[in-house]
């Protein structure tokens, strides 16, 4: 008999008795945990439908590119990553379906808005964001009354029109009219850009010869042209959008009428230049901001914007800068709480691609520069720029809380 097993047995016996154990396997350590993802949804509000479409996909995309942006670059907020969601709505340039839209968003719990493009829709839709303390900036909504009403949730990222209408009447007077007649689409948008140059034509001497209004829809001007011509204005200006601006402008030629024609950045647009043809040659229009090729951050987004989109009509690089504005403030705040991250918008000082972006008490854009086109061989040309200011500073983010995921 062999004594190997009786041996081994031994030992076994030994070392337990011993009280040793056999090693246990070395447990490998844990990867770090990706930081929970959060959505956070910002509305969009523009008419995506009708005559004003063209500009509210501009406002849409330029919202879009933004998020886009944001959502590779990577943003953590509240210690979660967070996926920036863009959800539209078409106000058809309507305030009641504006108010309804508007209702909506607050029902969805978007963190906060961009929009609305018209000065009609966003004033009412300003209330309803504002009882539900969601912050709205404005890419396009210049009407004065727009930050008029008091609301601490509502900003804009373009000059009013107190600061247009007074560029504009101003500068009907410089290129010689001195009989000055006045068409408006009855729109808050308009009807007050009409108002503001009207006291600012009266106040650097000129004289209004006569006020005509039309609305938002129409298309056939002949009747109000026909009147206007019999008092013979040295020239005629039209507030309102590019949809009844072109054709107005091809009318107006075709009956005959030789005053210069004059309006705002409504009508300062490519699809302008296609409803007017040959007519809108000589057409001077205005427009809040920097011409596009004067704009600070200009050829990297007109690149990266036309290549996915197309044309830029007008808005687009105030949606995109509305929008880059309100994430930045969620993230010197460290929160997509609306009531957490408005202070910081408030007092946000940054460069945008359109310019230097800072909110005033009221809401407005600080200094907002006003540029003067006419079209020149079937493209706008900038003819002057009134106003503006230097770049922004950043400033500096808050610092950062203990991270904690944040409840949606």
């Amino acid at each position: 008999m062999s004594l190997r097993p009786l041996f081994t047995l031994g030992l076994v016996l030994a070392f337990a008795g011993c009280g040793q154990e056999a090693p246990k396997p070395v447990a490998k350590a844990e990867a770090p945990k990706a930081p929970p993802e959060v959505v956070v949804k910002i509305g969009q509000v523009s008419p995506l439908t009708g005559p004003q479409a063209h500009l509210g996909k501009d406002n849409d995309n330029g919202a879009r590119l933004a998020v886009e942006e944001m959502n590779a670059k990577g943003v953590t907020i509240g210690g979660a990553k967070v996926r920036f969601e863009i959800v539209s709505e078409d106000d058809q340039a309507d305030p009641k379906t504006g108010t309804i839209v508007a209702q909506k968003l607050v029902d969805t719990k978007v963190s906060g808005v961009i929009g609305h493009l018209n000065s009609g829709t966003t004033i009412p839709a300003s209330k309803i964001y504002s009882d539900a303390g969601i912050p709205q900036i404005s890419p396009s909504a210049t009407a004065v009354a727009v930050t008029g009403q008091g609301y601490k949730t509502i900003f804009r990222t373009m000059a009013n029109d107190a600061q247009q209408g007074k560029v504009l009447g101003e500068y009907a007077l410089k290129i010689g009219a001195k009989k000055i007649a006045i068409i408006d689409d009855r729109t808050a948008y308009g009807q007050g850009l009409a108002d503001e140059f009207e006291k600012a034509a009266k106040a650097a001497g000129g004289t209004i010869v006569g006020r005509e209004f039309t609305n938002d829809k129409a298309t056939d001007f002949r009747a109000i042209l026909t009147s206007v011509k019999a008092k013979r204005p040295d020239l005629v200006f039209y507030g309102g959008m590019d949809a009844q601006a072109g054709p107005m402008a091809a009318q107006l030629k075709s009956l005959g009428i030789k005053s210069k024609f004059l309006g705002g950045d409504g009508a300062q647009s490519v699809e302008f230049i296609k409803l007017a043809g040959a007519a809108a040659e000589g057409v001077i229009a205005s427009s809040p901001g920097l011409p596009l090729e004067n704009m600070p951050g200009s050829k990297e987004f007109k690149d990266k914007f036309t290549a996915k989109y197309g044309a830029i009509q007008i808005y687009a690089p105030y949606a995109y800068d509305a929008t880059r504005t309100l994430i930045e403030a969620m993230v010197k705040a460290n929160s997509t709480e609306p009531a957490k991250y408005l202070p910081e918008l408030a007092k946000i000082q940054r460069q945008g691609v359109s310019g230097p972006i800072a909110f005033d008490e009221k809401g407005d854009l600080r200094n907002g520069p006003i540029t003067l086109y006419v079209v020149k061989d079937g493209k706008w040309d900038a003819l002057e720029t009134v106003g503006g200011a230097a770049p922004a500073a950043e400033t500096p983010a808050a610092p950062a809380p203990a991270p904690a995921a944040e409840k949606k």
